[in-house]
């Protein structure tokens, strides 16, 4: 099976840079013209399933698309969830909180929201038990980075740190071989 994991496009100027996680935003207009020139790329892949975050931001991507199957939307599939911590940025979070950056690790549980522990097996269990149900052998996922990243960390056994310094913008995809769980390049606009 090959799996394609694109990312959203462009997002507000406003929650560029935020963690964002749940927050139900749309796409910019330029992330609404990344999604046009993305669908124009894949326009000769025949994707058998389709399987979306169902965040507005990942939704508004899919409009672009002549899709041939109807997506499944999924909550599955959502960003980590930051709680009170949404929609704010790195600054305005070190400014208001009684804690510091540390390391990666201890700022990523010292924030509000979802647990890491539980949203990585949340990943890991769509990747690694649900899809390989799927009888479908050409597969788009439309996601977040923070999914993708947290999927590369567990495939290429990598720490999260590192799978969260490689650079993977909006609207970049990267495809995924299952068959030994190895990725492609990282796919830009």
């Amino acid at each position: 099976m090959i799996i394609t994991l694109l990312r959203h496009g462009e997002v507000d100027e406003a929650y560029r840079g935020c963690y964002n996680g749940h927050i139900d935003i749309g796409l910019s207009p330029r992330g609404k013209a990344e999604a046009k020139a993305l669908a124009g790329v894949l326009k000769t892949e025949a994707f058998e399933a389709v399987f979306c975050s169902d965040l507005k931001r990942c939704r508004q991507m899919l409009e672009a698309f002549d899709l041939k199957t109807k997506p499944l939307y999924t909550q599955a599939l959502r960003e980590k969830s930051w709680g009170r911590h949404e929609g704010k940025r790195f600054e305005e979070i070190i400014q208001t909180e009684s804690f510091a950056y540390e390391s990666f690790e201890q700022w990523i549980n010292a924030l509000d929201g979802e647990q890491y522990p539980l949203y990585i097996k949340r990943i890991e269990h769509f990747f690694k038990n649900f899809l390989p149900l799927s009888p479908h052998k050409n597969i788009l996922v439309v996601t977040h980075a923070g999914v993708i990243r947290v999927l590369m960390h567990l495939l290429q056994n990598i720490s999260l740190e590192e799978a969260f310094s490689k650079g993977f913008g909006y609207a970049n995809y990267i495809c995924l071989d299952t068959q030994n769980w190895t990725f492609g390049e990282i796919q830009c606009l």
